[in-house]
């Protein structure tokens, strides 16, 4: 098995590590640097459980490798809140609207609506929530999902 020295930066933390190449993301970040909100459902990127933000992009960590994310920054759930605790719009619009509800999609949902959300404009309803397609909620929390979606569309904070 093939061995590769990497250097990310995980929440604006630095760090560095020798994975093996088959190792993925997700396995990275959760077993190597204890990122456990990146939650592993499918393993096949369908239930969107394991999707964390690389260069500003939100990606499912179980497609990828960690030696392809070489040279990156990465943003996991455990990064979005302010350091005081006070939660991202996000988080507290998917909190207020009641959006989860055994939280295991609640991490991959987070990511996707922070990525798409981060410029000068949020995107529509339509197009957040075209997004959330990409999401698999086993607990049907997607009226309240939907619910924070609109809010979030509508710029709306707590």
């Amino acid at each position: 098995m093939s061995e590769h020295r990497i250097e990310v930066v995980v929440n604006g933390h630095r760090r560095q590590a020798t994975v093996e190449g088959r190792r993925t993301l997700a396995d990275f970040l959760r077993i190597d640097l204890g990122c456990t909100g990146v939650h592993i459902g499918c393993e096949h990127g369908v239930c969107g459980a394991c999707t964390v933000i690389v260069d500003g992009l939100a990606v499912r960590a179980c497609l990828m490798l960690a030696v392809q994310a070489d040279g990156g920054e990465i943003k996991t759930v455990e990064g979005v809140a302010a350091a005081d605790g006070t939660l991202h719009p996000v988080q507290q619009a998917l909190r207020d609207e009641h959006g989860l509800q055994c939280g295991f999609c609640t991490p991959g949902v987070v990511m996707t609506l922070v990525a798409l959300t981060k410029g000068p404009e949020t995107p529509s309803g339509e197009v957040l929530e075209a997004a959330m397609s990409g999401h698999i909620c086993r607990c049907t929390g997607y009226q309240g999902i939907r619910r924070a979606i609109r809010r979030l569309a509508a710029g709306e904070q707590a």
